[in-house]
């Protein structure tokens, strides 16, 4: 089986939000098993039907980063109970068909959650309406295991950087276990393809 990729999408545009440096986390463990990006949509404008044909530049490059991707991991921040305005607007751009031949690029694509947060809901209440967004738009959802990161204050070192001390064995599991689905997805559409 080819090397599956796994595009992380951060909900903050801070350079060193703890959700970026979650996903950086991630990616340290997986680093040796799967090609691991994070997309950078800072560039991307607010959602817009009259600059939707033909779409920005950065829309276009978006899109292709996550058409390629086998599996997308989301690592969501929790504003006011709610995942953020720019996690929403990416998701908006991503949701529109590319042609009339195309659906949307995340149609059927394996999603992950993550997050962490200053609070004491770990961003739990976030992550249940970024799936019943991503279910709508028909991504394919491991909802179990997710993480959920309360306090996160209290799991940074000396230098305030995220040290995922209780954490660690959480996001590992959940890592493992998204390779996990996405590979059982190839095979499935591998098998599917190749009429057996």
């Amino acid at each position: 089986m080819k090397r599956i990729k796994i595009l992380a999408i951060v909900g903050s545009l801070r350079k060193d939000s703890y959700n970026r440096q979650l996903a950086l986390a991630a990616k340290k463990i997986l680093d040796n098993r799967v090609d691991f990006s994070i997309l950078e949509y800072q560039d991307v404008p607010l959602m817009n039907e009259d600059i939707e044909f033909p779409a920005p530049e950065a829309v276009r490059r978006v899109r292709e980063e996550v058409k390629s991707a086998d599996g997308i991991w989301f690592f969501t921040p929790e504003y006011n109970h709610f995942f953020s305005g720019v996690l929403k607007n990416l998701i908006d751009w991503l949701s529109r068909p590319i042609s009339d031949e195309e659906q949307n690029v995340l149609w059927g694509k394996p999603a992950a959650i993550s997050g962490a947060s200053l609070g004491m809901s770990g961003t739990g209440l976030a992550q249940d309406h970024l799936v019943t967004l991503i279910s709508f738009l028909n991504m394919d959802v491991m909802n179990v295991p997710r993480v959920v990161i309360p306090n996160v204050m209290e799991q940074l070192d000396s230098d305030g950087r995220l040290a995922l001390k209780e954490s660690y064995p959480f996001l590992e599991e959940q890592a493992n276990a998204f390779v996990d689905f996405i590979e059982k997805r190839i095979m499935c559409r591998e098998k599917v393809a190749s009429g057996n």
